[in-house]
Parts: structure tokens; sequence; C-alpha cells
């Protein structure tokens, strides 16, 4: 029986979920990222494929940068797990699956899911319907962004220590937020321990955008307007530089999605490849 307090995630987390099921449905492997779990926990109608945003080849550039970018989250995991890690942070969470297929890797960790509390007690009655446990590493840390709720309050509560080196992620969030809520949030995240690691998407200005991915950028910017989530903020590589540089951090690298080309898409027989358009931050403190 559902809460009354459940809330089912919003139309972009869906998107995303789906779009990484296609990659495994559709296109060709080796798969960038093997993720069906989302699809399962929405369990979309026999018709999802009809969706004007689901198509094929007009959403495959799409579809390629979403796994790209989650790929390339959890590479870092990995690696820094080598170099001690032992907390990770996902702000806006959503329906990332890393803790279902990847125990092996995520139980080495505290992992904290940061995201609305009405979604997480949707997300966690679908896990346990779907038979996933809910281990003790892994940690919902329910925060309410457009109330007084304090982040570092929850986490605190839910066992996270600003003491320990930490890798955070923020991926496809920052559109959403105002340009002064995400100078804020780049404050907080650079008062973390010294070798925290802070990793969050960005969109690029229109002009900035390879001409053969505009229109499909003014889309998803229609789309996101149409569902009373529009795209507020968008930046160029220097200006998101010098804000976290502004804000504290030692070492600030943007990462284009062009870049991951060659380590995830090389000699693809499907010639699929990542959309220009959301760009990465990679800041540490």
């Amino acid at each position: 029986m559902k809460e009354k307090s459940e809330i089912a995630p919003d139309s972009t987390a869906v998107r995303v979920a789906l779009w990484r099921a296609m990659h495994l449905q559709i296109d060709h492997p080796p798969h960038v990222l093997e993720d069906d779990i989302g699809f399962k926990l929405i369990a979309p109608d026999d018709n999802w494929r009809s969706r004007p945003d689901m198509h094929p080849e007009g959403t495959s550039r799409f579809r390629a940068s979403i796994v790209a970018r989650s790929r390339f989250i959890e590479d870092m995991v990995t690696d820094q797990i080598g170099h001690g890690l032992s907390q990770y942070l996902i702000l806006g969470a959503g329906l990332d699956s890393f803790a279902q297929r990847r125990p092996e890797i995520a139980s080495k960790l505290n992992l904290f899911e940061v995201d609305q509390p009405g979604t997480q007690i949707w997300k966690q009655r679908r896990l346990k319907e779907l038979g996933f446990e809910i281990p003790e590493w892994l940690h919902f840390v329910p925060v309410d962004f457009e109330s007084k709720m304090s982040l570092w309050a929850e986490l605190a509560k839910a066992g996270f220590s600003k003491a320990k080196p930490s890798l955070v992620s923020s991926l496809g969030v920052s559109m959403y937020l105002t340009k002064e809520a995400i100078k804020e949030t780049l404050c907080e995240m650079a008062s973390l321990a010294p070798g925290s690691k802070f990793v969050m998407t960005f969109m690029l200005p229109i002009d900035q955008v390879d001409p053969e991915d505009q229109f499909g950028y003014q889309m998803a910017a229609k789309g996101a307007q149409a569902s009373g989530t529009p795209f507020i903020s968008y930046f160029t590589p220097k200006e998101i530089l010098a804000l976290a540089h502004e804000a504290g951090f030692k070492k600030t690298e943007h990462l284009s999605t062009a870049s991951l080309t060659p380590k995830y898409f090389a000699g693809r027989s499907d010639k699929l490849r990542p959309s220009s358009g959301e760009e990465l931050l990679i800041a540490t403190v």
C-alpha cells in the first residue's frame, strides 16, 4: 500500500532511467553502462518506446551522453576507493542504481543518496518490491531543498562525516537551479575535507553547442519548460571554472563530453557518440 507522503520520480529522472534501459535494448554492445534497474522501478507501460523523447535515432546522442557521464563517475568512484575513499554522496539521486548494480564496489563505501523525501519513500518501496534489500552501507537522506532543512544536518544524522574525504556527484541538476544556488552549493562542497572531489554537470549556452545537437537541445529546453521544471542556468566552461575557484577549490577541471568519446565509444560499429551541451566540472578541495 502506498504511503501518503510518497511521490513518484519527476519526468527528468524517468527519462534518464528509460534512456539507460534503451542503451541496453537497442544499442550495439559493448554497452557503456548496463542498467535496467531504473526501468524496472518505473515499470512503464508497453508503449513507452512510442514517446517522442524515446525516438531511437533522434535521441541517440543524448542517450550516449547520459550513460557516459554515469560510467565516468562510477569509474572515478572505483579508482578513488583504491586511494582511501570511504564516502560517496549523490545529490539529486533520483533513480540511480549504483548500489544495486555494483554492490561489490558500493559496499566498500558509505553511500549517501540525497533526494526529496517523498521520492525516496517511493524508491525504497519499489526496491523492496523488486527484492532488493537496503544494506547498512546505503543511506537514504531526505532533504527538501525548498524548505530550510540543512543538508549537512540531515547527512550527519545518517552518519556522514565532513572530516573524511568524500566524492560528491551532482548530475543533471544544476540547470534547474539559480546561479546563486549553484554558488552556494559550490561553497558548501568546498568546505569538505581536503582531497574531496565534487563532480557536477552544467549546461552550455546554446551558441556553444555543436550544430547537430542544437535542435534537440532546444526541444529538451522546451520540454523542461512545459513540464514545469525549466532550465534556468547556463555556463561557459570559463565561467563555471571561475565560480568553483572563487568557492575555494584548490583544483578545477572542465571535461567535455567529446573527451569521453575515445574512452567509452572508440571502435563502435554503430557510431554511437555522446551529444554536446552538458559538460562536467571536476573540483578538488
